[in-house]
C-alpha cells in the first residue's frame, strides 16, 4: 500500500508497553530514496533528546487509529543512543543505533541498483553543521550530518523541471508501507496545467539543486500531458503502476 508522507506526520507511536510520542518527521537516503529513520516527537518524556526509530521495527500500522505500534519498550528507547535535539544525525550516530537494536543497515533494499538517481548539490543535510557543543566548551570533535540524509519537509515545495520547462512543485510524496521506499512525488501542476496532480517516480529524476530547490527529470512536458491520469482519490493498484511505468519506460519496482 502506497501511503501520503505527509499523512504520516502526526500518527502515534506505540511502543510495547504504551505511547512514546508522535511521528514528527521522515528521514530519507536520497541515493536510494529509502525512508530510514522516523523522528519521535515524545514531548517532555525525552527531551531535549531527538528520538529516531526505523521502520523495519513496526510491527503494526493502524490507519484507522493513526498509530504506529513498534516492537520495543518504552526502556529499550530510553536506553538508546542519545542524540541531542541540536546534534546532526551523522552516520557515525546512524551506525551506533544500528548496533544498538540490531538493525539492518541494508533493510528495505534499493529500487536503483545501488548508484545514485539525484547528486545532492551542496545543501546542508538534515540538522547538519557543527554541533553547538564545541562553541559551549565541551572540546569535543565536531560532527558533521550524514550528507545524503533528507527530510520529508525539505522537499515539499521543490520546482519539478521537465527537460523543456517547469511543470509544477512537489505537493507530497508517496511511500509504499512494506518497504518504505518513496515511489512517487505527487506533482502539483497548477502553474501550467490547472487542475491536474501527476505522478512522478525517482527513476525519472536526473539531479536535485538543493540550493535552488528543484527537481530535474529526464521527460519533457507532453510526456507528462499524455500519461495515465491520476485519480487522487482512487487506489494506486498495480495495473495503474504497469501503464505509469510503461508510458515512461521505468522499470518496475521490485523487479
Amino acid at each position: 500500500m502506497l501511503l501520503v508522507a505527509a499523512a504520516l506526520k502526526g500518527y502515534a507511536i506505540e511502543a510495547s508497553d504504551g505511547k512514546i510520542g508522535t511521528v514528527g518527521d521522515l528521514l530519507f537516503e536520497d541515493t536510494t530514496w529509502q525512508v530510514r529513520w522516523l523522528v519521535a516527537d515524545t514531548g517532555t518524556w525525552l527531551s531535549p533528546r531527538k528520538v529516531l526509530l526505523h521502520p523495519s521495527a513496526i510491527e503494526q500500522i493502524d490507519h484507522e487509529n493513526q498509530v504506529l505500534r513498534f516492537g520495543l519498550s518504552k526502556q529499550a528507547i530510553e536506553a538508546s543512543p542519545d542524540i541531542l535535539a541540536h546534534q546532526p544525525v551523522s552516520e557515525q550516530m546512524e551506525n551506533k543505533l544500528y548496533d544498538y537494536y540490531g538493525w539492518d543497515p541494508a533493510w528495505g533494499g534499493n529500487y536503483f541498483g545501488g548508484g545514485a538517481i539525484a547528486s545532492p548539490f551542496s545543501s546542508p543535510p538534515y540538522f547538519g553543521g557543527a554541533t553547538v557543543r564545541e562553541a559551549e566548551g565541551f572540546g569535543r570533535e565536531v560532527e558533521k550530518g550524514d550528507p545524503h540524509l533528507r527530510s520529508i519537509n525539505e522537499v515539499d515545495g521543490y520546482h519539478i523541471l521537465a527537460n523543456d520547462g517547469e511543470i509544477g512543485h512537489v505537493e507530497n510524496l508517496l511511500i509504499d508501507d512494506v518497504s518504505w521506499g518513496i515511489h512517487y512525488f505527487i506533482v502539483d501542476t497548477r502553474n501550467w496545467w490547472f487542475g491536474q496532480h501527476v505522478l512522478v517516480s525517482p527513476y525519472a529524476v536526473l539531479k536535485i539543486d538543493w540550493e535552488a530547490s528543484q527537481v530535474s527529470l529526464d521527460v519533457d512536458r507532453e510526456q507528462v500531458k499524455s500519461s495515465p491520469p491520476w485519480d487522487p482519490l482512487a487506489l494506486i493498484d498495480a495495473d495503474y503502476q504497469r501503464r505509469l511505468h510503461g508510458h515512461y519506460r521505468w522499470p518496475g519496482y521490485g523487479g
